[in-house]
């Protein structure tokens, strides 16, 4: 059952870093201004939830790749606070803008689940 979470788990990620492709645009509107260099910022997070999905999908990368997750929804944390918090995204629902920031959480956790080797 457990690896049926990380196939799960691979999945959503691969489709979600192939979508950073499909609709740059999407991502590119909820960088905070700060952070520099969005259209590369945007690649390459694209890139490295794929590869990290695939890397879940193997028992001898599994453990790495789940590290890898979670440093990286850590690093986009910000881009999900700014979405929350700009007045640019008001006419979506508080809880889609604001339900966002808890389930990095539970992706946080659903991840660290398969930092350990078996």
């Amino acid at each position: 059952m457990k690896n049926l979470g990380a196939y799960i788990q691979a999945a959503v990620y691969i489709v979600a870093g192939l979508n950073h492709f499909v609709k740059p645009k999407m991502y590119l509107a909820i960088m905070p201004p700060y952070i520099p260099a969005h259209t590369q910022m945007v690649f390459w997070s694209g890139v490295a939830e794929v590869v990290l999905g695939v890397g879940m999908l193997f028992p001898a990368t599994r453990s790495y790749a789940a590290w890898g997750l979670i440093l990286l929804l850590i690093s986009v944390f910000p881009a999900n606070v700014f979405m929350a918090a700009s007045e640019q995204f008001a006419s979506l629902s508080p809880w889609i803008r604001w339900g966002r920031l808890p389930i990095q959480g539970l992706l946080i956790w659903w991840a660290y689940r398969y930092t350990r080797v078996h």
